[in-house]
């Protein structure tokens, strides 16, 4: 990280800054909830996928909080609805089918090793769109990044460096999350258990749509 960048950002203003989103980050939410999802069914390294979508969303919403799109936004509620709506009907409908032990993502009952037919490009998507129609995430960095930012200092440094931050926190987050669901798939795997892990991933799947579509 260029050094200069870092001196415009007061250190006491990292102090808080880090431990604040990192903690927010941690707490389990719908992209949370969604990475330990697909660390059960698909595994960590296939989740991956999920999370760039999802950082990039989370990029966009952090961007758009600075620049005062999130104001104006969460103004028009009415914006949200498509992404809202669309976005929960199709996780939910993901949620039922790796329930039912069906579908793209669900955990084969007879072959464990079975290659699964969801694309990557979909999987960023999945992560992009739960990133983006969360009107609470837009809340939330409208409310608490801009006091971070020193008006009197260049701008773009200052968000350049507390993006990464944020970036790089959210991502450690999701890797936390998706190893969890991806140790209890390995465990519940060798526990001949394989319908048990559809039905708790496609639980926690549905219940992101349901938050989404409703929260």
């Amino acid at each position: 990280m260029n050094l200069d960048f870092v001196v415009v950002l007061n250190m006491s203003v990292l102090v808080v800054f880090i431990p604040t989103f990192f903690f927010v980050s941690l707490t389990p939410g719908m992209c949370m909830t969604l990475a330990m999802s697909l660390g059960m069914s698909i595994g960590l390294k296939r989740t991956f996928y999920m999370m760039a979508g999802e950082l990039v969303g989370v990029a966009i919403v952090a961007l758009s909080s600075v620049v005062g799109v999130a104001a104006i936004m969460l103004k028009y509620p009415d914006i949200f609805m498509f992404f809202k709506y669309i976005g929960g009907a199709y996780l939910a409908y993901l949620g039922v089918q790796m329930w039912l032990s069906r579908g793209k993502m669900a955990v084969s009952t007879c072959n464990v090793q079975k290659n699964f037919i969801i694309s990557n490009r979909a999987l960023a998507i999945q992560g992009f769109i739960t990133a983006i129609a969360n009107p609470k995430g837009w809340a939330f960095f409208i409310s608490l990044l801009p006091p971070f930012i020193n008006q009197t200092q260049p701008l773009v440094p200052q968000i350049s460096v507390l993006l990464f931050i944020i970036l790089s926190l959210e991502f450690i987050c999701l890797i936390i999350y998706a190893s969890g669901g991806s140790t209890l798939r390995k465990f519940l795997q060798k526990s001949d258990n394989v319908k048990l892990m559809n039905k708790i991933a496609g639980t926690l799947m549905f219940g992101v749509g349901v938050w989404l579509a409703f929260g």
